[in-house]
């Protein structure tokens, strides 16, 4: 009897291993590609803190949630800060960092979005209150910071007046990277949601 021939996979196995990799693949750049696209400095910005996807690792280094997802449904009007509606999302904000100067490398404040049982990784923002500004509007990426204005009611006091910029480093904006609101950013229906006005535009000069 002669020895049975070494058993190969058949042809439609091989074809369905090579569309399962074909699909892995595309899923993997489609992850990528929808990166919003940034400046070389933002993207190692990006990098230097995509380690923040990990909330919990955010909270160890001393960045801390201020619990409420923030939304703007009216966005702002005259004599407020003119936000187009929409969300802003969940704020982590790390006092250690506030003061007169910005580092690219160490946003004030880390902002997420809630995503069922999770919080996905947005924004970052460099906050300044009016008083560590000392009478100058604080600069960074070549933009300044928007403001000054009053404290974002009712997660903050009115009275902290301050300078602030969004980049949206992990997720496309339509309005564009730099804007303080996104419209694709959605906060849940229930718990510590709140849909907040405008906050009021201030008077540096009166600090």
């Amino acid at each position: 009897m002669r020895p049975s021939a070494p058993q190969h996979p058949s042809l439609g196995i091989l074809v369905l291993i090579a569309t399962l990799l074909a699909t892995l693949g595309s899923n993997l750049s489609a992850q990528s590609s929808a990166l919003p696209k940034v400046s070389p400095e933002l993207e190692k910005v990006r990098a230097a803190l995509d380690k923040y996807k990990d909330p919990i690792l955010a909270v160890h280094d001393g960045y801390f949630s201020s619990v409420g997802c923030v939304e703007y449904p009216k966005g702002g009007h005259e004599g407020t800060m003119q936000y187009a509606p929409g969300g802003m999302g969940v704020h982590f904000l790390n006092l250690q960092l506030i003061g007169p100067t910005l580092d690219p490398a160490k946003p004030q404040v880390l902002i997420y979005e809630p995503d069922g049982d999770k919080l996905r990784l947005v924004a970052a923002e460099w906050f300044v209150p009016v008083q560590a500004a000392g009478g100058t509007r604080p600069v960074i990426f070549g933009k300044e910071l928007e403001g000054p204005m009053e404290g974002h009611h009712p997660l903050m006091p009115e009275g902290l007046h301050h300078y602030d910029l969004h980049v949206w480093l992990w997720r496309t904006n339509p309005a564009g990277v730099f804007a303080p609101t996104n419209a694709t950013i959605k906060c849940p229906k229930q718990g510590y949601s709140f849909a907040e006005q405008a906050p009021k535009l201030v008077d540096a000069q009166a600090h």
